[in-house]
């Protein structure tokens, strides 16, 4: 995925335009690399050097009273095979990015969550294999 983003940010430069990352990858957000989550539409993608390298997938978030926060956050960890120990469940290919606990993990695509952002296994593997830590997750409403 990475090498996919690499490619279209030369292509960019040979040609001699640059565009807000905004514009360059079709999403609302304006991170350069990192992951990309719009609530409203259910929708998350991965941005690589200011494009676009995967998605849209389909996701689920918060549900009221748990809402899955918005803002500009930073990857903290990643856990593989991690469990919920709150509400004793699995939490598969998880990408923490709060400090309250809010992660990107493979999860129900029709239950809402509380908080975390759920994905399907395919998604899960590819954000947990792509996002590195440090990088940018924006959430937008």
């Amino acid at each position: 995925m990475r090498k996919l983003g690499t490619v279209i940010a030369a292509l960019a430069l040979v040609f001699g335009f640059a565009a807000p990352a905004q514009a360059a990858t079709g999403t609302p957000c304006s991170i350069q690399n990192g992951a990309c989550l719009r609530l409203s539409t259910n929708e998350a993608w991965l941005i690589y050097n200011g494009a676009l390298s995967y998605g849209p997938v389909p996701v689920t978030h918060g549900r009221p009273g748990y809402e899955t926060p918005t803002g500009t956050f930073s990857v903290l960890r990643k856990v593989k095979d991690d469990w919920s120990v709150p509400y004793n469940a699995p939490m598969p290919y998880s990408v923490y990015f709060t400090v309250s606990g809010i992660a990107f993990h493979e999860g129900s695509l029709t239950d809402l969550s509380h908080g975390c952002v759920h994905l399907s296994p395919e998604a899960a593997v590819t954000f947990f294999d792509n996002l590195l830590v440090g990088e940018q997750v924006e959430v937008v409403g």
